[in-house]
């Protein structure tokens, strides 16, 4: 291969290597592996409803890659206004896996709001020993977050 031919597939592994990038949710948020967050349900009626309810592939936002699904227009122009407010915490993580440096998947289902913060847990069982000492499990999740927000599940893993 010529040094010409050479820096044209370098240049074409990455474009395909950023254009993957792009379209990949962030290792921060919790996706699927279409890039939906949350299982498709819709981060503003945790806070609207107090409820779980699941989204509509019709009402779309994204965010650092992930696609968040909505019940309504109304929910989706909400977090578009203010995604911070209705983001779950720790990207969408088990607020109990991440309390012990971990990031672990969710059950929808398992939440709470906390000082008007999303925290997603991974099932009910986990859930009845994070409620047990909600203060103190998010004070260690908010030391850990920062230690393996950026790895991967299995990085975090080999902590």
């Amino acid at each position: 291969m010529n040094f010409y031919n050479l820096i044209k597939s370098v240049t074409a592994a990455i474009v395909i290597f950023a254009s993957a990038s792009v379209l990949a949710a962030d290792v921060d948020i919790n996706a699927n592996s279409k890039n939906v967050a949350i299982k498709g349900y819709d981060t503003v009626a945790y806070f609207t409803m107090e409820k779980p309810v699941k989204g509509s592939k019709e009402f779309t936002a994204t965010y650092k890659g992930a696609t968040y699904y909505f019940a309504s227009a109304e929910n989706r122009d909400l977090f578009n206004a203010d995604k911070t407010k209705y983001l779950p915490q720790y990207g969408g993580f088990c607020a109990m896996g991440v309390a012990f440096g971990q990031k672990v998947n969710i059950d929808p289902k398992a939440w709470k709001i906390v000082d008007g913060k999303l925290y997603l847990n991974n099932s009910k069982s986990v859930q009845k020993r994070w409620l047990k000492d909600v203060p103190g499990n998010i004070q260690t999740a908010e030391q850990k977050w920062p230690t393996i927000q950026h790895l991967t599940a299995k990085e975090a893993r080999a902590l």
